[in-house]
């Protein structure tokens, strides 16, 4: 090497310490960045755009795929039919169970009619009963003056005895048939829970989306054996997307939930999306390796999430975004 270069190089060595030192010594306030410069009174975070998911599956039925509405990429309204399983065995269920319910229906129609008819021969017996009464007391009456025999007011006595017992044995049919109408009632009513449960069961071959959004991944095919806890979509809810970012410790008392947010990404540049701080962690962590702020990487940050407003579902989950933040004056 020439002698005359090793002056230069070492001059330019110890311009390029001094340098570093001047960008990490400098007061945070003032700390030289690259890129457009931030304002004091601001912070830029950035992060991944992030939303609502939901893995889809059929609840409470198990049988093959039979129908696959929508592939990947979809935009669904909540209640759109997605996928359907088949339903040959839950429908046969229902229509045994409505069988059942139309028996046990005829089951009450029929103790009523029995109770009825019950009830008519009571009335019978009690109008009989009072003859034989009214019989046995003209015997008795007849008695004194000789008209009638000792064994005629027997035989009257004897027929009363007998027509209240049978009064007795009719009335106690009478609650047998009250009986039978309140089993046939509780019959009826748990038939009638069968055939909801069933129709409930069989709403279940059928999958809707349960809001608004747009199928992030299909994970079945056609044949496929469906069944609680067996994926079928994966929904992403675009209405309600945030951005997941980190504050550094020295800003974290600058910054309130609720506070507001400019968000830019660049695949829209110059559009601006408006949010506000929906979280703040109440614990730190040690920055993420993959975590790219305009401002300088300290080792403990505090995870923020800014709630964003979507409503032209521009924002997906996984695309980076920017967020400027206005810092609360000092001591706020």
């Amino acid at each position: 090497m020439n002698p005359r270069r090793r002056p230069i190089l070492a001059f330019a060595a110890i311009a390029v310490v001094a340098l570093v030192l001047l960008v990490w010594l400098w007061p945070p306030a003032h700390r030289l960045v690259f890129g457009p410069a931030t304002p004091a009174d601001r912070v830029i975070v950035s992060g991944n755009i992030e939303a609502h998911q939901s893995v889809l599956s059929f609840s409470n039925v198990q049988a093959p795929i039979t129908s696959l509405v929508f592939d990947e990429g979809r935009s669904v309204q909540a209640g759109t039919v997605l996928a359907r399983v088949d339903d040959a065995v839950y429908r046969r269920q229902l229509d045994i169970d409505e069988a059942a319910l139309a028996a046990a229906e005829r089951d009450v129609a029929l103790s009523r009619s029995n109770l009825a008819a019950a009830r008519s021969t009571v009335a019978s017996d009690r109008l009989d009963l009072a003859e034989k009464q009214r019989d046995l007391a003209r015997d008795r009456a007849q008695l004194q003056s000789g008209a009638v025999s000792r064994q005629t007011v027997d035989l009257a006595a004897t027929a009363v005895g007998q027509s209240a017992a049978a009064l007795d044995r009719d009335s106690a049919l009478v609650a047998v048939a009250q009986n039978n109408i309140a089993l046939a009632q509780a019959n009826v009513k748990t038939a009638q829970a069968r055939v909801a449960l069933d129709r409930t069961t069989l709403s279940y071959t059928t999958l809707r989306a349960p809001f608004s959004g747009v199928l992030a991944e299909r994970e079945a095919e056609l044949g496929e054996l469906a069944g609680p806890g067996v994926a079928i979509f994966t929904l992403d809810d675009l209405d309600h997307v945030w951005l997941r970012a980190y504050v550094n410790e020295p800003d974290l008392s600058r910054v309130r939930l609720g506070e507001a947010a400019e968000i830019t990404t660049d695949a829209y540049p110059g559009h601006v999306y408006h949010g506000r701080i929906g979280f703040i962690a109440s614990q730190a962590e040690f920055t993420p390796k993959t975590v790219q702020t305009h401002a300088e990487r300290v080792t403990l940050v505090y995870r923020i999430r800014i709630d964003i407003d979507n409503p032209t579902h521009e924002l997906l989950p996984g695309m980076p975004a920017d967020a400027s933040i206005t810092l609360l004056p000092p001591g706020k």
